[in-house]
């Protein structure tokens, strides 16, 4: 094997099987193995152990058994790696062994733990719930004492407990996605609480922990002492805490809670709840990272049965790259959902804005001064404050939504519940002013469909299905597509004065979607094949192409939404054109000929029933690469030498083809003179 980390490696990984993360071995890829897998990342990335003082499966002497711990940990600079020296065990099982299962619960991890005489602390997890012990002599004896996590290798208890600003951490993979999962499940089960109840009330205990992280310059009041958790007394005096950052919450958020909510949650649940999200920073996380985590969180409680499938994040990407929202734009999505869209345009922006401070100040981003930095915060919040707009038609997914902007440098406050096929004339009063200030015009102007012209880009994926028809003649008579349209000998498509009966609502989301628009505007919009090959549906594409240029359509696979939907879509990219654009087109009779870009994705990462798919070799054999920079390449070790991990993590790559539109759309953008 080349060892060189700046070149592609291909191992032989056979089908059902996967790389150790610590050891490189090859081992079966199971439930159990998954959820070990994902606890070595965060024990090297998060924790800050290094490879070489983990042992996998290592080998036990426990009475006449010889048992074998899923992980070892040894201290640094360990002698040898005896079962002597063990000073840290991890147990990991699949999802269904329960904590107290008598073979394979807690009570193995404390024979492994009682059968290693310096092993101080034991982690037992499933996935879906987690122990941590504290082997503490006594005495003449030792006891078990549960603590809220394992310390880091530079830690100490007192960051356990009470984690300061400069140790939290930044979730790796699918960490973040574990814990909210975990605590999501937790409170399901111990307060009795219906999946989407739950949701909520885990939302809140996010918020208070994200203004917490915001407070910058005072102690962090988000957390929870193992001592606490593991009594009534401390459990009241975490629920007082907490209680005291939520009052703060719902002043700075009146538009999502009311002033009499409450935390829910009885005191001995909230204690652990907290203790599960104080050790990471939610809001330095990767946005990808963190995203997922929330998105599929959200997915799995609040999605609705009015045509909702949330978008993935490669496609999401994709989209936001091709139309490329610049420093200064508007940017709306029109169905908003979680925000994923709208979280992805915003942090597109905020990558830009670094990338010109950077280039005008000739050095990266580590080397600018306190005064920049300054600068540039300031900046992203005012971006993040003015320039993203959501509107959605459930309530609950406004609530995600804003939070996932919170989470993403505070962009909540314009996100509106809202039907964006109504009436503009229709929509609230509140709305509407808000609107009309957030935008810098006059309440009188958002009056009728014809002149709302709001916004720079708009990115969409609007709901879908002829099962959730739009009937209602005040709603179709706004849209040209809402009428009737016939087909003519010479002419092409007519519009009647007739309103179809009922209408698709992806259909009148096209074209409430260029209405926002200004002219010039962009519009990437996800939409069902059948409006671009359908023959029923000529009179939309000849309405399109009279009114837009059709930039692009990428071609989806029918995987790409799946395990959720299989309906066959497209991502079209759409550039409104001018009236004097049309009028003279329309005086001509003829749209001037131009090209469109075109793709078809074959491969999106996953198959259908939403497992990864990885690249392979013409052989069969997984590619093997240097693993890309998702959280730092490096760490501080415990007398603060730098060491550089990228050569010694290799991963295997998501055979996904979505990532290489962009870069091939702004080539042919480039060679046919277009640009914004």
């Amino acid at each position: 094997m080349n060892t060189n980390p700046a070149e592609t490696q291909v191992v032989s990984i056979p089908d059902g099987s996967i790389r150790d993360y610590v050891d490189g071995k090859v081992r079966k890829d199971t439930p159990e193995e998954y959820v070990r897998q994902t606890i070595e990342k965060r024990l090297i990335n998060e924790h800050k152990y290094k490879r070489e003082q983990i042992k996998i499966e290592f080998g036990l002497k426990s009475g006449s058994g010889r048992p074998r711990a899923d992980i070892v940990v040894f201290p640094k600079d360990s002698p040898e790696m005896t079962q002597d020296q063990v000073w840290l065990i991890v147990e990991c099982k699949k999802e269904s062994v329960e904590p107290r299962n008598r073979k394979d619960g807690v009570d193995q991890l404390k024979s492994y733990m009682s059968a290693c005489p310096n092993c101080e602390w034991g982690l037992w997890t499933n996935g879906k719930y987690k122990e941590v012990l504290r082997k503490v002599k006594v005495g003449e004896r030792y006891e078990f004492q549960e603590h809220n996590d394992i310390p880091a290798a530079d830690g100490s208890l007192e960051d356990i407990d009470r984690p300061k600003r400069n140790t939290l951490k930044k979730a790796f993979e699918d960490n973040l996605l574990m814990v909210f999962r975990t605590c999501h499940n937790h409170i399901y089960a111990t307060d009795g609480l219906q999946k989407q109840p739950a949701f909520f009330e885990l939302l809140k205990l996010i918020f208070c922990k994200t203004l917490d992280e915001q407070n910058v310059g005072q102690p962090l009041e988000f957390y929870a002492r193992s001592g606490e958790r593991a009594n009534r007394d401390g459990q009241l005096t975490v629920r007082n805490r907490i209680s005291k950052i939520f009052g703060k919450v719902k002043l700075q958020f009146p538009q999502i809670f009311d002033t009499n909510d409450e935390i829910k949650l009885q005191p001995r649940s909230l204690a652990w709840i907290v203790s599960e999200l104080q050790p990471y920073s939610l809001l330095e996380t990767h946005v990808d990272v963190k995203g997922k985590a929330y998105e599929e969180l959200v997915g799995a409680n609040l999605r609705g049965d009015r045509g909702e499938f949330f978008t993935p994040r490669n496609i999401m990407r994709m989209a936001v790259e091709m139309v490329d929202p610049k420093p200064g734009e508007k940017v709306c999505d029109t169905s908003c959902g979680t925000g994923g869209f709208l979280v992805t345009a915003m942090n597109h922006i905020i990558e830009e804005l670094k990338r010109s401070v950077t280039r005008d100040l000739g050095m990266s981003e580590v080397e600018w001064s306190d005064d920049w930095k300054r600068i540039v915060r300031d900046r992203i919040k005012h971006i993040a404050a003015s320039d993203f707009y959501g509107f959605d038609i459930n309530p609950d997914l406004v609530k995600a939504t804003k939070m996932n902007m919170v989470m993403n440098n505070d962009g909540s406050g314009n996100i509106h519940r809202n039907d964006s096929l109504l009436p503009p004339h229709e929509w609230s009063q509140e709305l509407k002013s808000e609107l009309a200030s957030a935008l810098q015009i006059q309440v009188d102007s958002i009056t009728n469909a014809n002149s709302i012209e709001f916004f720079d880009v708009i990115v969409t994926n609007p709901p879908f299905g002829s099962d959730i028809p739009i009937k209602d003649t005040h709603i179709l008579e706004q849209f040209d597509i809402g009428h009737i349209w016939r087909k003519g000998e010479d002419v092409g498509w007519e519009m009647s004065e007739n309103l179809q009966t009922s209408v698709p609502p992806e259909q009148l989301f096209i074209e409430r979607c260029l209405q926002f628009l200004k002219p010039n505007g962009r519009l990437a919009i996800v939409l069902p094949d059948s409006i671009l090959g359908n023959p029923g549906l000529g009179h939309i594409r000849q309405w399109l192409l009279e009114k837009t240029r059709i930039l692009a359509s990428i071609d989806l696979h029918a995987d790409a939404f799946q395990p959720r939907n299989g309906t066959q879509t497209s991502v079209l990219i759409l550039q409104k054109k001018t009236q004097e654009e049309i009028n003279e087109e329309r005086y001509a009779r003829r749209i001037a000929p131009y090209n469109i870009f075109m793709a078809m994705v074959e491969k999106v990462g996953h198959d259908r029933r939403g497992n990864t798919l990885f690249k392979r070799d013409e052989d069969g054999n997984e590619i093997w690469v240097p693993e890309k920079d998702t959280s730092p390449a490096h760490y501080e070790d415990a007398e603060g030498a730098i060491a550089d991990l990228q050569a010694e993590r290799q991963t295997r790559v998501i055979d996904d083809q979505s990532s290489e539109v962009p870069r091939l759309f702004a080539q042919w953008k480039k060679e046919e003179g277009i640009g914004w």
